[in-house]
């Protein structure tokens, strides 16, 4: 259940804390005391657009937080699968902030989430009616989803197989009209395909090619400059030039070798320069073999030049290297090869759109009679709650038809029928203007659906729109029945209503500091007596008002005992 809701600078609001009970919850207010504003601030906490254009001070950060407390073990599981856990006092903070910029920030329990993230996790926890939403009733397609809520547990399990075969034929269909061509465009591709496959296979690539082709470019380009620098370290090193490096390393050698006969402790020193004569001589021999591989050959360099155009050629056609390049010849086959099997493609693909087709209509047909059957059960239970809304003759049944086309939700068209008088026809319930009779519908919808999900809170906007008199008392008790299960919070400008609170709040426009700010609190027993008299006769109370409304209040606290 909703434990606690805190606004800070959004709208009338600097900062406000409110603490709801379990049971029935009311609110009440002069209009434009800033119910509005509360109400909207919950949705915005349950994942509606948070606008910047809300902050009462541009300068600070708006904020929305509320406390549920988790008390359902089932509810516990399917939040775990969103990865939202309790936290020690089984209490979850799903809060959000914007700033002046606009940035929003999302948390759950001080860990940061997306939006759709917020919405999932709190359309386990609460149920937002805002004001006008009965309006929704009379959009045709938002009947079935009202049904497929009810039903979830083993509709969506069919809708998954459903969207599957659709998806598969969807994918068939749309293959089959890309073979759709004419001969004369098939053959036109055929030999299109054929020059592309022939202008690969002519090059006869290999891997890595294009790598070791570079390579060699790049050294035969730079060989000048690379053989300028070479003669000259042949030079230095060689034998070609009298005060080289190996020359006169060879007249040492000569004269160290006497020394070391005359002295035979030098003849380590005399094997020491043996050893660089003999590694300088195999230095210039394999440099010497270097210099002659590096020779310019014009024609082996235009070879060269002519095959890696070639390659890049292909590689601005095919792909970005070798490797993608056959890649692309093995898809251009493939290709040639469909085209090649045009016709047997072309049954095989029909054959199995025909299949797609029939496991769609299957799959479909199975999803509507599970659709029906639990149609019946929710029409039941709305009829029923409408008998105890003041409906005395009503009739609700769903009607369901056939769409010519599918869709990954089937092929069902379904809206709710219903007769409110006795001889009456049934009528489709989005022909029916009626505001207060759309108001107990969909007041009966809501109390449906939350018996059947467990959705702990539910929160009503002005459910009364266009009903008083006994058919308000009716709402009222209807409401005080929901509350025996579940949390109820309702706005509310009827007494009847009011009258049935277990826990009453009042909103009110206060001036502080010079600002008009909206606050709410709870009212004792004497106050929620003074509250209903200023509902019932406005700012003008008398004696008879104040016992009119004491004896409602009465009345409701005994209504509710049974």
């Amino acid at each position: 259940m909703l434990l606690n809701l805190h606004i800070k600078n959004i709208a009338l609001i600097d900062d406000l804390d409110i603490g709801f009970e379990d049971g029935l919850n009311i609110l009440t207010g002069e209009t434009g005391a800033g119910k509005s504003i509360i109400i909207g601030s919950l949705g915005i906490c349950l994942g509606e657009k948070f606008n910047k254009d809300l902050l009462r001070n541009q300068d600070e950060d708006g904020l929305v937080e509320l406390i549920f407390t988790i008390e359902n073990e089932e509810i516990e599981k399917k939040l775990a699968v969103f990865d939202v856990v309790p936290d020690e006092d089984n209490q979850i903070l799903i809060s959000r902030r914007v700033n002046k910029s606009g940035r929003t920030v999302n948390r759950i329990n001080d860990v940061s989430v997306t939006t759709s993230k917020i919405r999932e996790t709190a359309e386990l926890l609460i149920d937002l009616h805002a004001q006008h939403e009965q309006q929704t009733l009379l959009k045709k397609n938002r009947h079935l989803e009202i049904l497929d809520k009810f039903g979830k547990e083993k509709i969506n399990a069919r809708k998954q197989k459903v969207s599957e075969a659709y998806k598969n034929y969807c994918e068939l269909k749309e293959k089959l009209d890309s073979m759709n061509i004419s001969v004369e465009e098939r053959l036109k591709k055929k030999d299109f395909l054929t020059y592309r496959i022939n202008e690969i296979e002519s090059a006869s690539l290999k891997k890595g090619e294009d790598e070791e082709l570079e390579r060699l470019y790049k050294k035969a380009v730079n060989s000048k400059d690379i053989l300028g620098a070479a003669d000259e370290i042949y030079k230095i090193t060689g034998y070609d030039n009298q005060r080289s490096a190996a020359n006169e390393i060879s007249h040492a050698l000569i004269t160290m070798k006497k020394l070391s006969e005359l002295d035979g402790e030098l003849s380590d020193s005399y094997n020491i320069l043996q050893d660089i004569d003999g590694l300088l001589n195999d230095f210039n021999r394999d440099f010497s073999d270097y210099m002659k591989s590096m020779e310019f050959d014009e024609a082996e360099f235009l070879r060269i030049e002519e095959r890696l155009n070639l390659i890049n050629s292909l590689k601005a056609k095919y792909g970005s290297d070798i490797k993608d390049i056959l890649s692309s010849l093995d898809e251009l086959k493939k290709e040639m090869e469909e085209l090649n099997q045009y016709d047997q493609r072309l049954e095989e693909v029909k054959n199995n759109l025909d299949k797609a087709k029939e496991e769609l209509e299957s799959e479909s047909n199975v999803l509507s009679e599970i659709r029906k059957e639990y149609a019946k059960k929710l029409c039941e239970l709305i009829e029923e709650a409408l008998k105890e809304l003041n409906f005395m003759t009503v009739s609700f049944d769903m009607e369901f038809k056939k769409l010519d086309s599918y869709s990954e939700n089937g092929n069902d068209d379904a809206y709710f029928m219903l007769s409110t008088n006795v001889g009456e026809p049934m009528r489709p319930l989005y022909e029916i203007a009626s505001g207060g009779e759309l108001s107990r519908v969909m007041l009966a919808v809501k109390a449906c659906l939350a018996n059947e999900d467990d959705t702990p809170t539910l929160v009503f906007d002005e459910i009364d729109v266009g009903i008083s008199g006994a058919t308000a008392q009716k709402v009222a008790e209807k409401m005080s029945v929901i509350s025996r299960n579940h949390q109820v919070i309702c706005i509310t400008h009827l007494p009847q209503i009011a009258a049935m609170a277990d826990y009453h709040y009042v909103i009110n426009k206060e001036v502080e500091n010079n600002k008009t700010v909206t606050k709410i609190r709870k009212l004792n027993k004497s106050e929620e007596i003074d509250e209903l008299a200023r509902i019932i006769g406005g700012f003008d109370i008398t004696d008879a008002i104040l016992t009119s409304a004491k004896q409602m209040k009465g009345l409701a606290d005994r209504t509710k005992l049974y």
